[in-house]
């Protein structure tokens, strides 16, 4: 991961300079032991600002046609990334995924799938929740607001103010041995509500309802600090 972490300073240089960021809550990022980083998807940016900021090697899933190119592929490669086709159970994917956690990295997951027509939480997909659960992992949210006004504010030469709030790791408990599809929604919901809350209210898009939330299948997570 030599390339990892000097990309990572590269890329911190940069972004002090096109961005005035604020991060909160880095103590709460398990500094050993396997880690699902959980974070809303708006812009481009986002997986950029949880692979620098985070305090660890960090390894991501990327959309498959980002590695079109044999170049550019290279380039995510080095970076930690692996592609993933979105829209189908991408078993190879999936397979990097558990080999990553397994060497007890820290992995990078959208929980949304892909980004919605807004800046707006839209309905998560299972996947984060399936993953922690096949790999007995836990799960560390993270939001990021701002990010959605980059294009804009680079066109008016101006810095875009970005925020990163870190929540506390959580670990996703089922109630029966089988988890059944309708559990699994239950714990990808509850750990939707979790990030949401973390965000201002303008971005929880379908998880505004923060009394909604429950917390069935959540405990904390006392490890890996």
């Amino acid at each position: 991961m030599l390339f990892h972490r000097f990309a990572k300073l590269i890329l911190r240089g940069l972004l002090a300079i096109l961005l005035d960021y604020e991060v909160v809550g880095l103590e709460n990022v398990p500094r050993k032991g396997p880690l699902i980083v959980a974070i809303n998807h708006m812009n481009f940016l986002d997986p950029v600002l949880a692979t620098v900021f985070i305090p660890r090697d960090i390894v991501s899933m990327a959309k498959a046609e980002l590695f079109g190119s044999p170049v550019v592929g290279l380039v995510f490669r080095l970076y930690g990334a692996f592609p993933v086709h979105r829209g189908e159970i991408d078993r190879t994917a999936l397979r990097e995924a558990m080999a990553a956690l397994k060497e007890e990295k820290a992995l990078l997951m959208a929980p949304e799938g892909t980004r919605g027509g807004d800046w707006r939480l839209i309905k998560a997909r299972d996947g984060v929740a399936y993953v922690a659960l096949k790999a007995s992992v836990p799960i560390l949210p993270m939001a990021i607001s701002g990010s959605e006004r980059f294009w804009k504010e680079l066109a008016r030469l101006r810095r875009t103010k970005t925020k990163i709030v870190v929540g506390e790791p959580f670990v996703l408990v089922p109630r029966k041995d089988r988890v059944t599809r309708e559990q699994l929604s239950e714990m990808t919901t509850e750990a939707m509500y979790r990030l949401a809350a973390l965000l201002p209210p303008q971005y929880r898009g379908v998880y505004s309802d923060l009394s909604a939330a429950r917390e069935e299948h959540i405990r904390p997570y006392k490890g890996g600090s």
